[in-house]
């Protein structure tokens, strides 16, 4: 399954690139990409897995761009 989010309010390149590692990384994802200039992330992960990596990926956002808004695309 494949899902794309818009990432309102990102501004920061370094911290597209450690979220889009950090992602990556997380258990269930096939892959992770996020475009700076187009402020959008895709995630391709196992269905059943989808939810919680959803709600990881808007933890791991927040960590690093406190005031970014994940909305669908």
């Amino acid at each position: 399954m494949k899902k794309s989010f818009k990432l309102k309010g990102l501004d920061c390149a370094n911290c597209a690139s450690k979220i889009e590692d950090r992602i990556n990384k997380l258990e269930g994802v096939v892959s992770a990409t996020l475009n700076f200039m187009t402020t959008k992330l895709t995630i391709e992960a196992n269905d059943d897995k989808m939810e919680s990596i959803i709600e990881a990926s808007r933890d791991i956002i927040k960590k690093y761009e406190p005031h970014v808004e994940m909305q669908k695309a």
